[in-house]
Parts: structure tokens; C-alpha cells; sequence
């Protein structure tokens, strides 16, 4: 076996304690290098890249102290890093001596983390144990304090191992056990009894995995992580109609509209775009324009068109998309930059500025030209839109040189 102590990793360095300031865009960067690092390493050496991300876990949390991370950056580069290290940690064939080792090492981690930034470590505890009797090993030693925090004389405590052990205890097989310690806490919460749905689906009692995760919700409760279980439940049971009905939408909500549907999509090849999309809209009343990108990414040049008008809607985006689709589709790209001045007009978009409103105009009059429409005609129909605009349009005034001619 490789003589990893020998080896000088270069994120070492970096990560020393405090070795951090207020911002977060140097850290995120040192961390993507280490990353890097470990995985150039681990072609010719998985054992050594598993030491190696075993230690730059262990300095993460010290070395990240005084960082800022009220805006979720760099706990989500943290997360996106745990996702990335430990199937380099538990996809190496070592001895259960140095598994150990390695564990106690990444356990000592957890308890100095005060921000905390590698709790979520805890969670794939099961899966750092790599053997049923290893698990078994560290649920036994977690258990006693985990039993008292989670159980009626917790008084609120807090045990950086709790999860650790629900994890343990799910990958030593110790599944009604488990379940046991959770029908015993005081408090429904999802970050333990998430382990209760997935002991009851290792026992093949998905129906019931079903209901123990619908009774989770409750105030606090992350209905989107709930949403997503139940909806993984009812798909590898092969029920796509009622995990698409009952879940498909609160399941999988991202950053954006448009990558919303994308998921959806792709998660129920069979469905429509179309019936996708309708649904999407019905689910948000008065949001109906956000859903413009996703329904031009799919092709609905019609719908696109029309949830333009129905509900605010990003002014650049449209003016993009009158300017793409001018020679292609000019009835659509004269839509677009009609509903973007629309909603410049109307007061939508951020610090809206005169040269982006004459963008949106110029591209609006290319697909009119396009389309067939006269100059005149189209600043008449301009005219008349803003004179319906209550009070001073500033968007009039950038156009009125134009809109007289």
C-alpha cells in the first residue's frame, strides 16, 4: 500500500487555519484547485487521493472560519466538494484499519466545525464505512448519546454525530432499530427521519415509506426534500402517472423557470412538453411570464408568445429573443419586442437603461420589417400602446424621436 504521509499536497498550504478573510471567491477557487489536485492524483494513485481528501476535509472548516457565508456561495461549494471526496474516500479497497483511521480523522473534523461547514459529512456516514460491520461499529458508539439528544431529555442539545449514527445504523442493516430510536424522538424533524423513509425502503415497505415521509411536513419542514423523496418512491415503483401528479412540480423546483422544466422533462420523457408547460403555468398564477424561456427553449413559439404578455416578464430576455428570431420567426421575435417595451413601459426589469429600450426597439422593428410591417405602421401601434401607460413613460420619451418619424 501506498506510504501516504510521505506525500506534500500543495492544497495543504492553502488551508491552514484561518488562512481565509472575509470573502468567499478565493477560498471557492483554492477549493476547486484541490479538488483538481486530488483528482489528477487519484489516476495513479486512489489510495493516496483518498488520504489526501480525507485531510483537506479535516482542514476545510478551520481554514474557512472567518469567511462570509451568508449568501450560500461557499457552503454550497463546500457541498459540491463532500459530493465529490466521498466516493474517492469510499472507493478504495484498504484495510478496516486504515478505513478507521481514517474515519476517526474525519469524525475529530466534524466536531471542530463551528460554522458548521462539513456537517453534511455526517449524512454519508454509512457510505465512508464501506462494510456493513464497520457501520455496525460506529452506530454502537454513537448510539448511547445520539439515543439521549434525539430522545424526551434531549432539552435541545446538539450532537454533531446524531446523523452520523442514523446512517451507520441504515448501512449496518440495524433498519427497525433505527426506526425504533425515530418513532422515540421528540421532534418530527426531516434530518433524522429522512433515514426512517430509507430504512423502511431497504425493508421493502415503500407504501409505508411513503406515508412516514408525508407525515414530515410541518412548519420548517423542507417540502421540497420531502417532495423528492416521495416522488423517488413512487418512480422506482414504476407509479410515473401519480409521482408525476401528486410530486413532479414541488419535486423539483430549481434556480430558474427554465430549469425547472428542464428537470421535469427529463424526468418524464413520456409527458409533453406542451402538457409540461401547461401545468407549470397553472401552478403559478400570475407568474405566467416567467415560464417565456421554458416555453421558447421547448419550441411553443405560440405559448412563448403568449405567457409574454400574460404576466411580467424579463424585458432583456425578450428583446434577446426578438432579436434571434427576426429572419427565423418574425411574427414571434415582433411578439417578443412588443412585450418587452410593454414591460419596460410598465415599470419591470432592473435598472432599465435609454440604449436598452432603443435595443428592444431596434430589434422589435427588424422582425416588423420582416414580418412584413411597415415603419409607420409600427411606431402608429407603438404610439397608441404607451398613450395607454399611465402617467410619464420613460420609455416613451427614449423613443419619442423615433415613434415621430
Amino acid at each position: 500500500m501506498t506510504r501516504t504521509t510521505s506525500h506534500r499536497w500543495a492544497f495543504a498550504a492553502r488551508f491552514r487555519r484561518g488562512a481565509f478573510g472575509w470573502k468567499s471567491a478565493l477560498p471557492i477557487q483554492r477549493l476547486k484547485e484541490a479538488l483538481v489536485e486530488i483528482r489528477q492524483i487519484a489516476r495513479a494513485d486512489p489510495v493516496l487521493a483518498a488520504d489526501g481528501a480525507v485531510a483537506l476535509l479535516e482542514k476545510l472548516s478551520p481554514a474557512l472560519e472567518h469567511v462570509d457565508s451568508s449568501s450560500g456561495a461557499m457552503g454550497t461549494a463546500v457541498n459540491r466538494a463532500i459530493d465529490a471526496l466521498v466516493p474517492v474516500i469510499a472507493g478504495v479497497d484498504v484495510p478496516a484499519s486504515v478505513r478507521m483511521r481514517w474515519l476517526e480523522r474525519l469524525f475529530d473534523a466534524l466536531q471542530d466545525d463551528p460554522m458548521p461547514y462539513i456537517e453534511q459529512l455526517g449524512d454519508r456516514w454509512g457510505d465512508l464505512c464501506t462494510s456493513p460491520d464497520i457501520a455496525s461499529l460506529w452506530a454502537d458508539r454513537l448510539l448511547p448519546i445520539t439515543a439521549r439528544v434525539m430522545g424526551a431529555e434531549g432539552l435541545g442539545e446538539h450532537f454533531a454525530g446524531a446523523t452520523a449514527c442514523l446512517s451507520a445504523l441504515n448501512a449496518a442493516r440495524r433498519h427497525e432499530e433505527l426506526l425504533a430510536l425515530l418513532n422515540g424522538a421528540r421532534l418530527n424533524w426531516w434530518g433524522y427521519r429522512q433515514y426512517g423513509v430509507d430504512a423502511l425502503i431497504a425493508l421493502n415497505r415503500s407504501a409505508e415509506a411513503l406515508r412516514y415521509a408525508e407525515a414530515s411536513r410541518g412548519l420548517n419542514a423542507p417540502t421540497v426534500a420531502i417532495a423528492r423523496k416521495c416522488e423517488a418512491i413512487l418512480l422506482s415503483s414504476g407509479m410515473m402517472d401519480e409521482a408525476y401528479r401528486r410530486y413532479a412540480i414541488e419535486a423539483n423546483q430549481a434556480t430558474t423557470h427554465l430549469a425547472t422544466f428542464r428537470a421535469i422533462a427529463k424526468k418524464y420523457p413520456d409527458r409533453s412538453s406542451d402538457n409540461i408547460l401547461h401545468d407549470l403555468v397553472a401552478s403559478s398564477p400570475g407568474a405566467e411570464g416567467k415560464w417565456f424561456a421554458a416555453a421558447k427553449d421547448a419550441g411553443l413559439l405560440d405559448l412563448a408568445a403568449s405567457l409574454a404578455m400574460r404576466g411580467p416578464t424579463d424585458p432583456r430576455t425578450l428583446t434577446r429573443a426578438a432579436r434571434d428570431f427576426a429572419q427565423r420567426k418574425p411574427e414571434f421575435a415582433t411578439a417578443c419586442g412588443t412585450a418587452a417595451l410593454h414591460w419596460m413601459a410598465a415599470g419591470f426589469g432592473y435598472e432599465i437603461t435609454g440604449s436598452e429600450v432603443l435595443d428592444a426597439y431596434g430589434a422589435l422593428a427588424d422582425a416588423a420589417l420582416a414580418a412584413g410591417m411597415q415603419r409607420d405602421q409600427l411606431n402608429r401601434r407603438l404610439r397608441d400602446q404607451f398613450a395607454a401607460v399611465p402617467g410619464h413613460s420613460f420609455v416613451a420619451t427614449v423613443l419619442a424621436h423615433h415613434l415621430s418619424a
